[in-house]
């Protein structure tokens, strides 16, 4: 055999492995288990390969209290999969001349601050959309989760210069909703529409995503919507929708597997429509995709990928043999949603889900992909199950034990009488946090935040277990008081009790100095 012919046959069996496809029956058995594996009620998975939806499928069900099917068409919160809708939108009007990336925020925003005024003056629209800021992961996501409680966009913006820097500016990566939030509220005032209208009717109408809405409230038809679910306390329940609309910027998407597909469709045909309209521009769609903040790569990376970071609204790497994958995940209180995108091989992956376990998409995403890109089978399900429960075996010990000395405390002399404590901290942008007395001991209440209540009980000699009244936030936190001369409680700070804790529950960045 010559050595055209040797190259052609690699070629063609390098062409054949990467174009293979998982079968249908296989996929549909790796979902099943994946459901009884994570304890998920409810999966829809979509495939689009070379322009083509291939695999489009419920599993499971909307909600364990009414046992519909979950289908294809069935609608989910995509949460942070919104925040590729924010920065397109936001690149239509850089394309249409009425904004710059690197304007300052200032300029459409003047009353926007952050603790730095030099910080202040410098930040643009895409530090905005690139989680440089400075602030800590999660930074200020109280404001607006859990749902029902009483901030607004103008609060975020007013709020945020209250929030302490955890580094340097545009150092380092550091995954913030709020700047996100401001980003809606930047092409609110270039547009001159809200970020609901200008999504639906800019972007959704034109891409053909009939069945999507750019939040929960603006879904006339819920006869075919999950309900969310997690594990509270261990035990699967089911638990009302939960998303503030202060956030839909940064994650308010509803939308459907077939939609999402159709989405990933028109961004991987260069930003045209199936009318052959360009939304964007080829130089400012290209510009989505390039890095603007760095993460670090594993050493032993599953797919053996030399760069990763963050984009515009979307997270970068690449995978075997340098493929570019473009993609993002979701986050909502008992939803959790994957968006794969690899280009070069004309791939899209979507895995929506009503309960809030990550392991479960990536089961799903990973196997999909491991048969396009010719790895043999890993076994995913296995792997990230038998992880999965040691993780949840290692949070509930810490747990166990917490509780356990809370146990021990109860009646103990060494804790200051409730009277001591009980009064009214405020945090300067979290608002009064109430501590009373019940009959059943001290109670502690977020004022903006009406959901967060629950039972305070003692841990140690100044240190106390906020334990919620609602479970499945699975958030509780410790709160350490100090105190004067005469033992009077007169601050307070927190901090989460176990690693599990969501990041959006981000109670470290609160500093209570009891004002009443």
């Amino acid at each position: 055999m010559n050595i055209k012919k040797i190259l052609f046959f690699f070629l063609f069996i390098s062409s054949y492995i990467v174009s293979a496809q998982i079968e249908e029956t296989k996929l549909d058995v790796l979902i099943t288990n994946t459901l009884k594996t994570f304890e998920v009620p409810g999966i829809s998975v979509g495939v689009l390969k070379d322009g083509e939806v291939v695999y489009a499928k419920g599993h499971g069900v909307r909600a364990i209290s009414n046992k519909k099917e979950m289908n294809k068409n069935t609608l989910v919160g995509v949460a942070s999969n919104s925040k590729g809708f924010t920065c397109f939108a936001l690149a239509m009007m850089v394309d249409a001349g009425k904004l710059n990336w690197n304007d300052k925020v200032t300029k459409h925003i003047p009353e926007f601050r952050l603790q730095d005024p030099w910080v202040t003056a410098q930040f643009t629209v895409r530090d905005l959309v690139t989680h440089r800021s400075g602030l800590g992961l999660g930074s200020g996501d109280l404001m607006f989760f859990p749902e029902n409680g009483h901030f607004k966009v103008e609060d975020v913006i007013n709020n945020v210069k209250y929030l302490e820097p955890q580094s340097s500016f545009r150092s380092t990566f550091e995954y913030n909703n709020n700047m996100f939030i401001i980003a809606g509220e930047v092409l609110k005032r270039v547009s001159g529409l809200t970020w609901e209208t200008f999504i639906e009717t800019r972007i959704m109408k034109p891409v053909g995503m009939t069945n999507s809405k750019a939040s929960y409230n603006r879904v006339k038809d819920k006869s075919n919507i999950i309900e969310a679910h997690t594990l509270a306390d261990g035990k699967l329940e089911e638990i009302p929708h939960d998303w503030s609309e202060t956030a839909n910027a940064a994650g308010g998407i509803i939308s459907n597997v077939e939609d999402m597909l159709t989405w990933a469709k028109f961004l991987m045909n260069d930003a045209v429509t199936q009318s052959d309209e360009r939304l964007l521009s080829e130089n400012l769609f290209h510009e989505l995709w390039q890095l603007q903040t760095p993460l670090t790569v594993r050493k032993n990376d599953s797919y053996n990928s030399h760069f990763k970071g963050y984009g515009l609204g979307w997270f970068l790497t690449d995978v075997k043999g340098g493929y570019k994958q473009v993609y993002h995940t979701g986050g909502l209180l008992g939803t959790v949603t994957q968006f794969t995108m690899i280009p070069e091989l004309d791939l899209a992956i979507v895995v929506l889900t009503n309960q809030m376990n990550g392991s479960a998409f990536n089961t799903i995403t990973n196997t999909i992909k491991d048969s396009y890109l010719g790895y043999e089978d890993r076994n995913w399900l296995e792997k990230l199950g038998k992880s999965n429960t040691e993780w949840l075996a290692y949070n509930d010990s810490i747990k166990a034990s917490v509780y356990g000395q809370v146990k021990k405390m109860k009646n103990s002399p060494i804790f200051p009488e409730n009277n001591m404590l009980t009064g009214t901290y405020t945090d300067d942008w979290f608002g009064n946090v109430i501590v009373s007395e019940s009959k059943k001991g001290l109670t502690i209440t977020c004022e903006n935040s009406i959901t967060l209540t629950g039972q305070l009980l003692p841990y140690n000699a100044t240190t106390y277990v906020a334990k919620w009244n609602n479970r499945s936030y699975d958030a509780d936190v410790f709160v350490q008081f100090t105190f004067n001369k005469k033992g009077e409680a007169v601050s307070a700070s927190t901090s989460y009790i176990a690693p599990i804790t969501d990041f959006s529950f981000d109670f470290q960045n609160l500093e209570l100095k009891k004002t009443n």
